[in-house]
């Protein structure tokens, strides 16, 4: 273990990847600060800077954006109580009003320090997690790659509990989108209607440029009060807490740390459902709720805490199984497989300098980020001042050059722009992108297990392979691995559907 830390300080600490990861660093600050650009899109925009480095370098660069990105997103909730990111949204129920009292700076370094600590703490549980999920995954089979990769996609139904219909059938578009391209084990092209360049299937960053950079610009855009500049800014001093105040919310930052980890390695739950969690478990348990709204230290913590935690936590599941912990983690996956990086089980194993790098950058990122966010804080505010018609068609600019600059060919271009679009008609019929690109993503591990597995069985049918996973809980030798998760698989995806009609059911029994 300390042999592979050594390593992967090693790779962080060269000065040419120690000034990429400064410059990751304040790019993703800046980033998160800047109101429409979520910490998904920094993850994108970041993207066109890794394609002269290595597997290794370019992770190192995403995972500083994708944390520094976090930190920022608090700012402007301080500030200006506007999120930069979504998980920045319960900041701006304390974090405001501190300002307003004129605690700014204050305000401004409770977030910072809450943000290194949740930070650190998840790259740690990281750490210490990966090296025994990948050894137990090493010796899973195609069939239980699939059921774990399975299992991502069972929480497409707790994406949007209001719009279960519509997020369930963004997935399945996303997994036919991902059946586009040559048949994995046939080796035959299919739905690709004679279009050559479908050959090789959709490529994914241009849609998720398309889907996150171009479709965020699109929805901004058309709310007439964000081509507007925020308006007049002022000059501000950073100010830490006193040691004895950080000393008395110790139990906040254990609590939103650990919680905001273990939420963070759950498939499509990410550090908005974090946030938002934590700030209403603190509230509950907290001896004055009554404080929560009015800028107490407590609300900053708890939400700045747990959001920076669930970003380390959501590296858990794509270094160890190959399966994105959320949008930014995906993004990371796709930028690694088009470097030929193959995600799944064995990547560790075969190159642990992965998971020890990444604890690098997520250990030096966060310390790094507070320095930056103290210069960044008298000087990024001032591009607020910059309105949204002339900050959208830059971001657009910028996505245009980093989907052209993946294989230097103009179909990826179209195909982001297409991206864009289709996007937009999503979020304005109410379907659910992130649930799409999820589909996307697990779409084709999902498949390849599948029927893999279901080409070495030991000659069953299909009927008698159902049967005998039902009859296993009734025999008192071990159930299968497969299906325990395949059955863990049913509960998560009904249990969402489910919960709504017994509580109607019980609420009548109790009106009767």
């Amino acid at each position: 273990m300390f042999d592979l830390l050594i390593q992967g300080f090693s790779v962080l600490l060269v000065p040419k990847m120690f000034l990429f990861v400064i410059l990751a660093v304040f790019l993703g600050t800046l980033f998160g600060a800047l109101p429409g650009v979520s910490a998904t899109m920094a993850v994108t925009l970041g993207i066109p800077f890794t394609y002269s480095m290595t597997p290794v370098e370019a992770i190192v660069f995403l995972v500083a954006v994708y944390c520094a990105s976090i930190t920022g997103g608090g700012m402007t909730a301080i500030l200006f109580k506007i999120p930069g990111v979504p998980s920045s949204a319960p900041t701006t129920y304390d974090g405001y009003p501190m300002a307003q009292r004129g605690e700014a700076g204050k305000a401004l370094g409770i977030q910072l320090l809450s943000s290194a600590i949740g930070g650190m703490f998840a790259a740690l549980v990281m750490l210490l997690l990966c090296g025994p999920l990948t050894t137990a995954a090493v010796s899973f089979g195609p069939a239980e790659l699939f059921a774990i990769a399975f299992l991502g996609l069972s929480i497409l139904s707790s994406l949007d509990t209001d719009n279960i219909c519509r997020t369930i059938i963004s997935g399945l578009i996303g997994l036919l989108l991902a059946c586009i391209g040559i048949d994995p084990l046939l080796a035959v092209p299919r739905m690709t209607f004679g279009v050559r360049s479908l050959n090789s299937g959709m490529e994914m960053i241009p849609i998720m440029i398309g889907f996150f950079a171009v479709t965020e610009v699109l929805k901004q855009t058309v709310k007439r009060d964000k081509l507007d500049a925020v308006g007049e800014v002022k000059q501000m001093k950073t100010v830490f807490p006193s040691f004895r105040e950080m000393f008395a919310a110790k139990w906040t930052i254990v609590r939103c740390s650990i919680m905001g980890t273990i939420i963070g390695i759950l498939p499509g739950a990410g550090a908005t459902i974090a946030a938002f969690m934590c700030y209403s478990m603190e509230q509950k348990v907290s001896k004055h709720p009554e404080k929560f709204g009015t800028g107490c230290i407590e609300g900053i913590i708890a939400p700045e805490t747990s959001n920076n935690a669930a970003t380390g936590g959501s590296m858990v599941p794509l270094l160890s199984l190959g399966i994105p912990g959320g949008n930014a983690a995906a993004i990371m996956m796709s930028a690694l497989v088009l470097k030929g990086v193959q995600m799944g089980p064995m990547l560790l194993v075969k190159q642990p300098q992965f998971l020890s790098a990444t604890f690098a950058a997520m250990f030096v990122s966060n310390i790094v980020m507070v320095f930056a966010a103290i210069l960044l804080a008298k000087i990024f505010v001032q591009v607020l001042r910059i309105p949204y018609s002339v900050l959208g068609p830059m971001i657009i600019m910028m996505a245009t050059i980093g989907a052209f600059a993946t294989k230097n060919i103009a179909i990826d271009v179209v195909t982001m722009a297409v991206a864009g679009l289709i996007g937009f008609i999503f979020i304005t019929c109410k379907f659910n992108v992130s649930a799409m690109i999820l589909g996307l993503v697990l779409g084709k591990i999902c498949e390849s297990n599948l029927r893999r597995a279901y080409i070495i069985a030991p000659g069953e049918t299909l009927w008698e392979t159902t049967v005998n996973v039902f009859k296993a809980p009734l025999k008192i030798a071990p159930i299968p691995l497969t299906a325990i998760l395949i059955i863990i698989c049913i509960l998560v995806l009904v249990t969402p559907v489910l919960k709504p009609i017994i509580q109607k059911k019980l609420l009548k029994n109790k009106e009767v």
